[in-house]
């Protein structure tokens, strides 16, 4: 497989078919240099917030419901260029108001777009306090593993890798793939995220990929500041890098990083690596999640 991160600039745009203008050139350029899977960063959806009025852009709250005029064409825009350019496309997240029985929650939403046409979504569990307290995002619970064939492969969104159980959990369910797309408006942040990254796969001995949101959008109150770098790791040991880095973005730097991860060869290393992490995780009885698998082949 070859995978295409995005290190993603939220810009400005004046109309719905500017935004799906340059959302076709982003997943063309990774297409025609071959990649087959192409990863977007968390809250690379908060760029049609630009189409709204002014005053909806500076207003947390209300910003996310009339994002809702979008939603629909959003999901339509990237099942379409899957199809059309016959890759897998993790679409960059962006807050959904879902339905309750008694309010109308909100959840950051990532959604997965495969060539064939299927679709499904994993929604971030873990809120930052940011998102808990100014930005009314809650939590989703489901956890899901995806299954495309040749591989299966699980979506912790941002904050969620810095949680050892959420990756356990789909490592455990076959995810030899954990893919991080975030959004970080400090250094510390987004180093807090690569470090998750990396112990990630130091323990489920998989590859973790993270894609980022990368400069500044003044314009916007969510999203102003973007401070990030793509990068794919792996375990630290036998047939891979000793630091575990296969591939690393500049810092801020618009544009795709790439990797071609060979999954044969993750399970061979998996088999004579000098330690067993993920399968001595057991032997220390800890609690664990579970999680369900979506076929998207």
């Amino acid at each position: 497989m070859k995978l295409a991160l995005a290190q993603y600039p939220i810009r400005r745009f004046a109309s719905l078919e500017e935004w799906q203008s340059d959302t076709e050139n982003w997943v063309a350029r990774a297409a025609n240099d071959g990649a087959t899977f192409l990863s977007f960063p968390e809250y690379g959806g908060m760029a049609l917030t630009s189409l709204l009025p002014v005053a909806l852009q500076q207003d947390l709250r209300r910003q996310i419901p009339a994002l809702e005029e979008f939603h629909a064409d959003y999901v339509a825009t990237f099942a379409a260029l899957a199809v059309k350019h016959g890759v897998y496309i993790q679409a960059p997240s962006l807050p959904v108001v879902v339905p309750d029985s008694t309010n109308n929650k909100v959840h950051n939403r990532a959604y997965l777009l495969s060539p064939s046409g299927k679709l499904d979504f994993q929604d971030k569990r873990q809120m930052t306090r940011f998102e808990n307290e100014q930005w009314g995002i809650s939590g989703g619970s489901d956890l899901k593993v995806f299954d495309i064939g040749e591989t299966r492969i699980g979506i912790a969104v941002c904050y969620d890798i810095e949680f050892p159980l959420i990756a356990h959990a789909m490592a455990a369910e076959g995810a030899e793939l954990i893919l991080a797309p975030s959004c970080t408006d400090t250094l510390a942040g987004a180093n807090r995220v690569h470090v998750g990254a990396r112990a990630r796969a130091l323990e489920n001995q998989v590859y973790v990929a993270l894609a980022p949101t990368v400069g500044d959008a003044s314009w916007s109150s969510a999203v102003d500041v973007n401070i990030g770098w793509a990068a794919v790791y792996s375990a630290p040991d036998r047939r891979f890098p000793d630091d575990g880095i296969l591939a690393k973005g500049d810092l801020n730097k618009p544009g795709w990083v790439t990797a071609a991860l060979d999954f044969a060869a993750l399970k061979s290393a998996r088999e004579q690596a000098q330690v067993f992490t993920a399968r001595d995780w057991d032997a220390q009885g800890l609690p664990g999640l579970s999680a369900a698998i979506v076929p998207l082949a």
